[in-house]
C-alpha cells in the first residue's frame, strides 16, 4: 500500500467520521432497574454461554460493540482488558458482545488480546432485547464495507446488517440492570472508573 493511497484512505476516513458521529438509531437502550431476558449465545470458541449460569457466580458487565473492524471498539475493549484485573477483583466478570460470528469474535480477541468472553448476537436477537440494534442508513453500511471493510452482511450471516449502538450494561446476579453506559455518539465509550464507581455505591 503507498504512502499516498494510505494517505486518501486516512482523510476519507477523517471527514467521515466527522460527519457520523451520531448513530442514525431510534433505540434507548434497556432501562436501568429493567429485568433482563435470560439468553444463550455462542462464544468465541463456538460453544455456549448461558447468561443464567454467568449470573451465578456474580454481576456481569455485557458490552456491545460493533465489530472487529472498529477503531473505537477495538479502543474500548483493550483499557477493558487494561483494568481486566481491577473489575474482577469486585467480582465483575466481563462479556462483549456484537453481531459478528466466531471466527471474526476470536480475531477481536487476537486484536484486543482480551481473556474475558466474546459473544456472538446471532440474529441481532440480544441486540433487540436491550434494544441497542438498529440498522444505519444505506450510505452509512456503504461507507462502512468499503473504508473500513466491515463485510457487516458476511462478518454476521444476516443480510440486514444492523449494528448495535456501543452500550455497557452491569447487571445483578438476580438480572437487574443496575448501571448502564448508552450514547448514541459511538466515539462515547463506559470507562472502568465510571463502572468501578457503581460498585462502591
Amino acid at each position: 500500500m503507498t504512502k499516498s493511497f494510505l494517505f486518501i484512505m486516512l482523510l476519507c476516513l477523517s471527514t467521515f467520521t466527522q460527519a457520523q458521529y451520531k448513530t442514525e438509531s431510534q433505540t434507548a437502550g434497556l432501562a436501568v432497574g429493567s429485568q433482563v431476558t435470560p439468553f444463550t449465545a455462542l462464544n468465541q470458541l463456538g460453544d455456549k454461554v448461558s447468561l443464567t449460569e454467568a449470573l451465578a457466580d456474580g454481576p456481569v458487565l455485557l458490552v456491545f460493540y460493533r465489530g472487529q473492524w472498529c477503531p473505537y471498539c477495538n479502543r474500548h475493549l483493550n483499557n477493558l482488558q487494561d483494568s481486566l484485573e481491577l473489575l474482577e477483583a469486585k467480582g465483575i466478570r466481563v462479556y462483549a458482545i456484537s453481531p459478528e460470528k466466531p471466527e471474526f469474535l476470536l480475531q477481536m480477541q487476537e486484536k484486543t488480546k482480551a481473556s474475558f468472553t466474546f459473544l456472538w448476537d446471532e440474529g441481532h436477537k440480544i441486540g433487540k432485547a436491550f434494544d441497542v440494534s438498529h440498522q444505519p442508513e444505506a450510505g452509512t453500511r456503504k461507507k462502512y464495507n468499503t473504508l473500513l471493510r466491515a463485510r457487516l452482511a458476511t462478518a454476521s450471516g444476516d443480510d440486514s446488517e444492523q449494528l448495535p449502538v456501543p452500550a455497557t450494561y452491569l447487571i445483578s446476579r438476580e438480572g437487574v440492570v443496575l448501571w448502564r453506559h448508552f450514547d448514541q455518539d459511538y466515539r462515547h465509550r463506559s470507562s472502568v472508573a465510571a463502572i468501578l464507581e457503581q460498585l462502591t455505591e
